[in-house]
């Protein structure tokens, strides 16, 4: 059975998220706290987790983090009141697969669990193109014979262009598939991290194509 974790300080909404997805046959794990959230979030049989940003003793940002540095990859779906794109820029930074704002419909989150649960680690677990190397499990990023660091955000369009090399990917596919929300379309942020891409990857990688996006030579 499919098990999620429910992290969140607030007994109605923690009672609302586990009535909707116990109706869709989910098993699930309740933490209230960051540090509790954290200890149930290694544990291997987990499939999700949704998790709250203010939690007492341990931001749900600060608990992310720790689970990426520790080589967890669990999809996280943030789940907050906070709402700005500073802040959901930060979530996602951190290693965040998708971001959920209060107040929220059920059945939105849901889809958005049905969705993130049905991504699964594709093959092959290392991607090489030319002198760019992804190791998508162990999250290391080599040129030539330079490791590279990049944030969770940058490596997941890296992974794209890896995996989809010579397709031109428009910003509205980058965007589903590396942030999973809708931005508001006047918003740069492709083009921002496309920017970030090529000064850390090489200039020459990315190509745009005017009109309609970008392509990986």
């Amino acid at each position: 059975m499919t098990r999620i974790l429910v992290v969140d300080d607030e007994p109605h909404i923690v009672s609302l998220v586990t009535r909707g997805l116990a109706s869709e046959g989910y098993e699930t794990v309740v933490a209230e706290d960051g540090a509790e959230a954290l200890e149930l979030a290694m544990e291997p049989d987990l499939d999700l987790i949704i998790l709250d940003v203010g939690l007492p003793t341990m931001d749900g940002f600060d608990v992310l983090r720790h689970l990426r540095a520790r080589g967890n990859t669990v999809p996280v779906i943030m789940l907050t009141a906070r709402s700005g794109t500073s802040d959901t820029i930060e979530g996602l930074d951190a290693g965040a697969s998708d971001y959920v704002s209060k107040p929220f419909a059920v059945a939105e989150l849901l889809a958005r669990v049905r969705s993130r649960l049905r991504e699964s680690p594709a093959t092959p677990v290392v991607l090489t193109r030319g002198d760019v190397s992804l190791d998508v499990l162990a999250r290391r990023v080599t040129v030539g014979d330079r490791e590279v660091d990049l944030s969770a955000r940058e490596f997941t369009l890296a992974e794209q262009f890896l995996r989809h090399p010579g397709e031109v990917l428009t910003r509205e596919v980058l965007l589903s598939r590396v942030w999973g929300l809708d931005f508001d379309p006047g918003s740069n942020v492709v083009d921002v991290y496309v920017r970030y891409l090529r000064s850390k990857l090489g200039p020459d990688h990315i190509v745009t194509v005017r009109g309609e996006g970008y392509r990986w030579d």
